[in-house]
C-alpha cells in the first residue's frame, strides 16, 4: 500500500508544479507553447495556440516506433522541429509540464534548440 500512496504523492506534486507554471506561460499562433507528456513508454510534445485553443503541431514516440530515452527523444524533437519550421514557426514557449527539467525533458529541449528552435 505504501508504493501506492508513494505514486500518487508523486502525481500530486507533479500535478502543482504543473498548476503553477501554467498559470504564467500561454501560447500564441506567433509563439505557440510546446507541452510535453511523458509516459513510461513513450514521449508526446505538442504545440499549441492557447488564444485559439488549437494544436499547431505534435509528434510522439508512439507513431515513429520509439521508446522513450535520451537517444529517441532526439528523433522526436527533429520531427518537430521540421512541423514547426514548415509552418513557419521559429520560436515557442515550452511547457514542460511539470516535469522536472533533466534526462530525457532536458535533452528534447537541448534537440529542439540544436534543430533551430528558440525556446
Amino acid at each position: 500500500m505504501s508504493r501506492a500512496k508513494d505514486l500518487a504523492k508523486k502525481n500530486s506534486l507533479r500535478l502543482r508544479r504543473k498548476r503553477r507554471v501554467r498559470g504564467n506561460i500561454s501560447g500564441t499562433s506567433e509563439m505557440p507553447r510546446l507541452s510535453i507528456f511523458k509516459s513510461n513508454k513513450y514521449f508526446y510534445a505538442q504545440a499549441i495556440d492557447d488564444v485559439a485553443g488549437s494544436t499547431l503541431a505534435s509528434v510522439d514516440s508512439r507513431a515513429l516506433k520509439l521508446s522513450v530515452n535520451k537517444e529517441n527523444v532526439v528523433k522526436v524533437a527533429a520531427t518537430l522541429a521540421e512541423t514547426l519550421k514548415s509552418k513557419n514557426i521559429e520560436s515557442i514557449v515550452f511547457d514542460r509540464n511539470g516535469y522536472l527539467y533533466h534526462g530525457v525533458v532536458a535533452t528534447f529541449a537541448d534537440a529542439l534548440r540544436d534543430n533551430g528552435i528558440k525556446l
